[in-house]
């Protein structure tokens, strides 16, 4: 593989990505965003980015739902699919979160661990620089990220999922401040080995980055119900940033 093409690039690129991750709960993931509108009180028309978007589905809903919605995502073959759906509010762009962002927006939704993939805390700070610098007036950031704690305590070493024939072959570690994830499979008459890697953040660590890029967090939640976050069982780690 090409070095230059990171591996969150490469993997989450491909078809078995979202093979692998096909039975993530949609319903949830509408409730969850039902809430944060309803929570931000973001008005019908409102500008709302979702970064990453992947191929479109939430950033789908948030227009039905009234909202001038731009999805944006570093994977080409998922902003080819999601722009079949664009409409007069509805915009797909391939962008890099690492670089600066166009337009203003009311509220940005970095929803479901799509934080903490670098191997740089500046990265992480520059990141939130750029959302900071594209937020209105009185816009929010929304940071949906993992209760590092929890998932750490509770780490499955090894596991198999059986999806569309293929066996996928998981295991998971924790190494150097990352958690990682080995994606191993046999398809298409050939093997394939995939890396996960996210930073095992705390809830201190994303503030300090977003004190540094002035971002203040006005709420924590720990579900996507929005209740307290727990440090020991709470299942997310969700943060509003102003």
């Amino acid at each position: 593989m090409d070095r230059k093409k990171e591996w969150f690039q490469h993997w989450f690129d491909t078809d078995y990505y979202h093979l692998l991750y096909d039975n993530r709960d949609e319903k949830e993931a509408e409730f969850f965003m039902k809430n944060l509108i309803q929570f931000l009180d973001i008005k019908k028309g409102d500008k709302i980015l979702d970064l990453p978007c992947g191929k479109g589905r939430h950033a789908l809903f948030l227009n039905a739902q009234g909202y001038d919605v731009v999805g944006a995502d570093l994977s080409k073959n998922s902003i080819k699919f999601a722009k079949t759906f664009e409409n007069s509010s509805l915009k797909f762009t391939e962008h890099d979160m690492r670089n600066p962002l166009e337009g203003r927006y009311d509220a940005i939704f970095n929803l479901f661990t799509s934080f903490g993939y670098f191997d740089q805390n500046r990265t992480n700070i520059k990141v939130l620089t750029n959302f900071k610098n594209a937020l209105k007036k009185n816009g929010s950031v929304i940071i949906d990220f993992l209760n590092i704690e929890k998932v750490v305590n509770n780490l499955i070493p090894e596991e198999i999922f059986l999806k569309n024939g293929i066996n996928f072959h998981i295991s998971r570690s924790v190494k150097d401040g990352f958690l990682i994830k080995n994606i191993m499979f046999h398809a298409d008459d050939e093997d394939h080995h995939f890396i996960e890697k996210v930073q095992c953040l705390s809830l201190q660590d994303i503030k300090d980055f977003s004190d540094i890029a002035n971002l203040k967090i006005k709420h924590i939640f720990g579900d996507y119900i929005l209740s307290s976050f727990d440090k020991k069982n709470s299942d997310r780690l969700i943060l509003i940033l102003q």
